[in-house]
C-alpha cells in the first residue's frame, strides 16, 4: 500500500524542521541562507520517498511505494587511508535517504573476481568503483545493461560514466600557490615506486603548476619505495637534494603513505622541519596532526564528494540507469595548512 506524503513526513525522516523542508522543495532556500549541503539532503530523501513522483495537482502530496535498497562500494584495497576517511560519510549520505552501505575489496583472483561481478546486480541496486578498482573489465561488466554505477576517484575518457574526482588541477595549484607566496624556491616532488603510472596524472598536474610559477628556480623529481613494516625508508635517492647543488627548500610528498617514514628519516639525520625543509602532502593522513611537526596537506571534500556520489547514484537507480545525463563532478581540495611548511598557523 502506499501513502500519502507530505512535508512533515520528509521533515521527520531528516529530523529537521517542516519550514525549513518546505522552503527547499520549493526552491526558496538559497533566499533565506540554507545551506547547499542541507537542501541536497532534503532533496535526495524527497526523491526517495518518492515526493516527485505523481504529485498531486496542488502539489501537496503523493501516493508512493518506498524502494530501500543496498549500495556496494568496490575498492582496490583496505590499505588505502582514503577508504577509511570517506567510508563514513558515505554511509551516513546513503542513511539519510534510507539505503543501506557495503565495502568490499576487490579479489586479487582475477577470474573469481569476473565470476563475481556478473551477480552483483542480484545483491546491490547500485554500485561505488574506487580508483583502479575501476578497470575497462569491471566498469563495461557492469555498465552492461544499464546498471547504476558511479566512479570515485577515477575518470574512464573513453566511456560516457558518472565520476566524482578530486580536482588534481586545482589541488596542484593551490600547494604551488601557497608555497611560492612563503618564498620557497628549490622544490623536490616524491612519489611512490610502485604506484607511479597510477600517479602520473597529478605529477604532470604538479609539473605544469609549478611551471607556471615565476618563483620557483629549480623542481625535482623523485620515486621512492614504500618501506614494509620494520624496514628503513631509502633515502639514498634523496640525499643529492638536501646539499648544493641542489639545495632543495621544500619536499611536496604525492603519497600520504610516504610521509611517516620520510618525516622519520629527517628526524634520524637531524634535519629540521621545516627550519632547515619544510614538507608538505598532497593528501591527508591518519595522526599528521599528531606529529610534533604537523603536516601541511590537502584534505579532499568527503562530505561534499559523498553527498554528489549518492545523489548521482540514487537518480540513476530511480531511471533504472538510464538517466538522460551522465554527470563528470571535480571539486577542488581543502589546504589544511600546519608548521610543516614554515607556516605556523593553528
Amino acid at each position: 500500500m502506499g501513502k500519502k506524503l507530505k512535508n512533515k513526513d520528509i521533515a521527520a525522516r531528516l529530523g529537521l524542521s517542516g519550514t525549513l523542508v518546505s522552503l527547499v522543495l520549493n526552491n526558496k532556500a538559497d533566499q533565506h541562507g540554507i545551506k547547499r549541503e542541507t537542501q541536497e539532503r532534503v532533496l535526495a530523501v524527497a526523491r526517495q520517498m518518492g515526493y516527485f513522483d505523481d504529485v498531486s495537482p496542488k502539489g501537496e502530496s503523493s501516493v508512493v511505494e518506498e524502494k530501500p535498497g543496498v549500495i556496494g562500494m568496490i575498492v582496490p584495497s583496505m590499505n588505502d587511508p582514503f577508504i577509511y576517511e570517506i567510508t563514513p560519510f558515505l554511509q551516513k549520505a546513503f542513511a539519510s535517504i534510507g539505503l543501506g552501505f557495503s565495502v568490499f575489496t576487490r579479489d586479487p583472483d582475477d577470474l573469481r573476481f569476473s565470476r563475481l561481478i556478473s551477480s552483483l546486480r542480484k545483491f546491490f541496486s547500485g554500485m561505488i568503483l574506487v580508483g583502479e578498482a575501476a578497470d575497462d573489465h569491471v566498469v563495461r561488466t557492469l555498465s552492461k545493461d544499464d546498471y547504476p554505477i558511479v566512479l570515485v576517484e577515477k575518470s574512464v575518457k573513453r566511456l560516457r560514466l558518472n565520476t566524482v574526482c578530486s580536482d588534481y588541477l586545482a589541488g596542484a595549484g593551490i600547494m604551488a600557490e601557497h608555497l611560492n607566496n612563503l618564498g620557497y624556491k628549490s622544490l623536490l616532488i616524491i612519489s611512490r615506486e610502485s604506484s607511479f603510472s597510477a600517479d602520473k596524472e597529478i605529477l604532470d598536474e604538479l609539473k605544469s603548476a609549478t611551471k607556471k610559477s615565476a618563483g620557483f628556480s629549480e623542481v625535482h623529481f623523485a620515486t621512492v619505495k614504500n618501506p614494509k613494516a620494520g624496514d628503513k625508508f631509502d633515502f639514498s635517492q634523496l640525499e643529492n637534494y638536501l646539499r648544493p647543488p641542489f639545495r632543495t627548500d621544500a619536499i611536496i610528498v604525492v603519497n600520504s603513505e610516504l610521509v611517516f617514514p620520510l618525516f622519520t628519516s629527517l628526524k634520524a639525520r637531524n634535519v629540521r622541519i621545516p627550519q632547515d625543509i619544510a614538507v608538505v602532502s598532497m593528501e591527508d593522513g591518519i595522526g599528521f596532526d599528531l606529529l610534533t611537526t604537523p603536516i601541511t596537506r590537502l584534505r579532499r571534500p568527503l562530505s561534499g564528494m559523498s553527498l554528489k556520489a549518492a545523489n548521482i547514484l540514487w537518480s540513476e537507480i530511480k531511471n533504472s540507469g538510464k538517466g538522460k545525463y551522465k554527470r563528470q563532478v571535480n571539486m577542488p581540495p581543502e589546504l589544511i595548512i600546519r608548521s610543516s611548511c614554515g607556516s605556523y598557523l593553528k
